[in-house]
């Protein structure tokens, strides 16, 4: 229990960090596009962990180059689609995890989850739909963004599947996150040498100013190589669907970074619906009591 417990903490932060890189990419997007700013972010991160190459395991390149490329059309579709649709119903539909994330488990994994894990994921759901409701017709960008919710979900849990294979011989977080960078990076320069005119807009970045450089060292650093070495190291102890529900809180974080940092405000219907998916949180990690002699058994075994 102590151990899920520090696996929760570790998702958190890792959601909370989420939260906080509206700003970031809201600011580099008035100077760069999505793609140059995923190859610039992923660039760097790559500069700090390509030392953690030596001496990695095959099963860390494996899962890491999978996980890697899942995670790269994620994020490739997820801001497509945002370019076509309004951040709000992005954020909705990328909210969706917390439902696909279960029922991929359950039809593809055979997975079978409690009556509290289905509230918790219903509840999240709901409270998501309170804060993002739009009465808004579904378009091309919402498609794009339910593609990148599907390959999302899979990542998470590929990401359990990963750690659940490797239970002898644990993957090592900031190896794993070593070749996710790699991924992320190659595929991204792979895209930008594609278009035309290739890599000459990098001779732009030398009129970044100080904020775009700061901007993108916090992405590339913390929003990178931390968040992703804390996701894999988190989900080590957490299973998919209660982690999924902790990501369910991405829009919280980015809700109240944006009323702190940017001067939003978040009216009543937004408020209820944090509320609602913090206690979704709360719910889905409520464990059944044990019946006195289960509890003796296994304090009998040393469990």
């Amino acid at each position: 229990m102590h151990r899920e417990r520090l696996g929760l903490w570790a998702l958190l932060l890792v959601t909370a960090v989420w939260g906080t890189t509206f700003p970031a990419m809201k600011l580099l997007s008035a100077q760069l596009d999505a793609v140059q700013i995923i190859w610039l972010r992923f660039s760097i991160a790559l500069l700090v962990l390509g030392p953690l190459w030596w001496g990695m395991r095959r099963p860390e390149r494996r899962w890491g180059a999978l996980l890697g490329l899942l995670l790269f059309v994620a994020f490739w579709l997820q801001i497509e689609g945002l370019g076509r649709t309004s951040s709000n119903r992005n954020a909705f539909v990328t909210g969706l995890n917390v439902l696909v994330v279960p029922l991929l488990a359950v039809l593809v994994l055979g997975r079978r989850y409690g009556w509290r894990l289905w509230a918790a994921c219903a509840m999240a759901l709901v409270g998501m739909v309170v804060m993002f409701h739009a009465d808004e017709p579904w378009n091309l960008g919402d498609t794009l963004t339910l593609a990148s919710t599907l390959f999302y979900a899979i990542y998470i849990l590929v990401l359990e599947e990963s750690a659940r294979r490797n239970r002898a011989q644990p993957l090592r977080a900031t190896r794993m996150a070593a070749v996710q960078a790699a991924v992320m990076c190659a595929a991204s320069l792979a895209l930008l040498l594609v278009r035309p005119g290739g890599m000459e807009w990098t001779q732009q970045l030398a009129t970044l100013g100080t904020p775009a450089w700061t901007a993108l060292l916090y992405l590339g650093l913390l929003a990178s190589i931390v968040v992703v070495t804390l996701q894999a190291w988190g989900q080590q102890r957490v299973d998919a669907v209660r982690s999924a529900i902790v990501f369910g809180l991405e829009p919280v974080f980015a809700a109240l970074t944006a009323w702190a940092l940017l001067g939003e405000r978040m009216g009543p219907m937004a408020i209820a619906g944090a509320a609602l998916v913090i206690a979704a949180l709360v719910l889905s990690q409520l464990q059944p009591g044990r019946a006195p002699a289960e509890v003796a058994a296994r304090q009998a075994a040393g469990g």
